[in-house]
């Protein structure tokens, strides 16, 4: 049957009355049970037994996309119409991909596109993509290849690929210091991006206010364990509790969610213009742009924000009573220490950023180079898992090396609000901690914080993916 179809749609030249014979022999085939209309379970089976291909969820997307009158099924007007829109994004970007307009596009087009899209490829592994779509074997593509493909697949074109392998950060694990979002021109001038930024923050936002216990337990065990004093998780826990009931654990919360917002949306911009700034070539960004613009965007955004970041220590390491909320926090910095308090850990903040972003960006280039020479045989899309998992690693040993950084900032942020405290700058306070607490002095707090990645990832990717379908970004 697929041979069928490939016959019936993939000819070089149909009229329309054409196409319409074609859709309607397709309609029929897949109304399986002649009711008028082609539903999900209808759509996956019959795409099946035409052995085409089709990512998980793909048939609920295309029935959700065409269903205007939202009866759980595509009439053959809605099925018809769908596909022609289809058609036609498919053939606009494969003129785009169509470099030299010879009507066929090769592996080197295709590393070019996907380089002016932000996302750099080696030949092979742009062969290896090229291989995924080729049908007859040529290791070119023409405009039948192209539509058979992409037909009943919801991407429509090589900006998938980036969105697949795009580094984002949906993955909210409560630090700030990873390499923004990047949005092709696409989605810039559609618009998608605000929403896109919108939906990563509410995610952020859910995620945080999830593990808020155990980022409180991280920064209490920063500030307060040491060799003589030592606190475990448990014993941490009850301490909070017997200090101030079961609401102290998401103290700080409130400002840590507060300061997504305009910290992401000056990032994005700073993040945009640093790009045009470093790029040698207009319109393409190399790996080591992208990472130099990335960490000076966290910079920009880091500096806008810090005395919310100071905030956010001296709210979550309070006792009870000690402030009324964040205004009354930050008077009381302002009238006691003076402007220079709002800045205290800065350095480290700011240093920390160069080891985070550039072993998160490292990681995730080598697991996304990895998966695709090693399994990019069929798609160039490796799956939600996969994905997640990459971008869970990487992030996870950009925090670890940037680890000892966040605890001396995190000191120096609160050492002003601790009795007898002495007022340590950085260099002074490093040696303190390695002389009485030696190495793993510096990560203190480890635990909780690594304990936290699981469910803020989980969390914030279905938020995301949730936001996504109440704003309408097409997936």
């Amino acid at each position: 049957m697929y041979q069928v179809v490939r016959k019936l749609f993939f000819t070089d030249c149909r009229c329309a009355e054409d196409a319409s014979n074609v859709y309607d022999e397709l309609f029929a085939k897949l109304d399986t049970n002649k009711d008028g209309k082609v539903d999900v379970a209808e759509l996956k089976a019959g795409l099946a037994a035409m052995g085409i291909a089709t990512g998980k969820g793909a048939a609920q997307k295309i029935i959700s996309s065409g269903d205007k009158d939202k009866d759980d099924g595509l009439d053959f007007n809605e099925f018809s119409k769908y596909l022609r829109e289809h058609e036609k994004k498919l053939r606009l970007t494969f003129k785009s991909l169509d470099k030299n307009n010879d009507g066929r596009v090769d592996f080197m087009e295709i590393k070019q596109s996907l380089a002016d899209l932000g996302l750099d490829i080696s030949q092979e592994e742009a062969k290896k993509i090229l291989q995924s779509i080729d049908v007859d074997g040529t290791m070119t593509l023409d405009w039948n290849e192209w539509r058979q493909h992409f037909l009943f697949n919801t991407a429509t074109n090589l900006q998938e690929i980036v969105r697949y392998w795009k580094h984002s950060t949906v993955l909210d694990l409560g630090d700030s210091l990873s390499i923004p979002d990047e949005f092709t021109e696409e989605e810039k001038t559609s618009g998608m991006w605000w929403k896109q930024l919108s939906a990563g923050a509410m995610a952020g936002a859910v995620s945080r206010t999830g593990t808020a216990p155990l980022d409180r337990m991280k920064v209490f065990m920063q500030v307060h364990s040491s060799k003589s004093n030592k606190i475990s998780l448990v014993g941490g826990f009850k301490q909070m509790l017997k200090e101030g009931g079961v609401a102290s654990l998401w103290r700080g919360n409130g400002i840590n969610v507060l300061k997504i917002a305009p910290e992401t949306a000056i990032k994005f911009m700073a993040y945009e213009k640093y790009k045009k700034m470093l790029s040698s070539e207009p319109g393409k960004v190399k790996t080591h742009e992208r990472f130099l613009a990335g960490s000076l965007a966290g910079a920009t955004a880091q500096t806008a924000i810090y005395p919310m970041e100071v905030m956010k220590t001296r709210l979550t390491l309070r006792k009870t009573g000690q402030y009324s909320g964040m205004f009354d926090c930050a008077k009381q910095i302002l009238k006691k220490e003076g402007v220079k308090a709002f800045f205290k850990g800065y350095v480290p903040n700011l240093l920390g950023i160069i080891p985070y972003a550039g072993i998160d960006l490292a990681v995730y280039e080598s697991l996304k180079n990895f998966w695709l020479s090693r399994y990019a045989k069929d798609s160039a899309n490796p799956g939600i898992l996969v994905l997640l998992g990459c971008g869970t690693l990487s992030s996870t040993c950009g925090q670890l090396a940037s680890y000892p950084l966040a605890l001396i900032r995190t000191r120096m942020q609160a050492q002003a609000s601790l009795e007898g405290s002495e007022q340590l700058p950085m260099n002074l306070m490093v040696k303190k901690i390695l002389k009485k607490e030696g190495f793993f002095g510096l990560y203190r707090g480890i635990l909780p914080n690594f304990m936290k990645v699981i469910p803020a990832v989980s969390i914030s990717y279905v938020v995301y993916e949730n936001m996504r379908d109440s704003l309408g970004i097409q997936k």
